[in-house]
């Protein structure tokens, strides 16, 4: 699955525009490099995502190409 779907899917971030937008302004990086949105997620991939002051770091725990809101966090598991 793409990293911006992925993003989307899990609700990290809230739109697949706007996860697009920051994989193209170098905020996203996955196992220690920053990525494009067309990266291909895969389970055990370390996602640390850069917004304002703050910086989330998860850990990918399964690729789903939908979820409910109810199980979205069960995705991925924050660091």
């Amino acid at each position: 699955m793409r990293l911006d779907k992925f993003l989307k899917v899990s609700r990290l971030i809230k739109r697949r525009s706007v996860a697009n937008e920051a994989c193209d302004n170098g905020r996203i990086s996955v196992n220690g490099r920053v990525v494009k949105a067309s990266y291909d997620v895969k389970v055990g991939d370390r996602i640390e995502i850069a917004m304002g002051t703050r910086t989330v770091a998860v850990e990918v725990l399964q690729v789903a190409e939908a979820v409910r809101k109810d199980d979205a966090s069960a995705m991925y598991k924050e660091l």
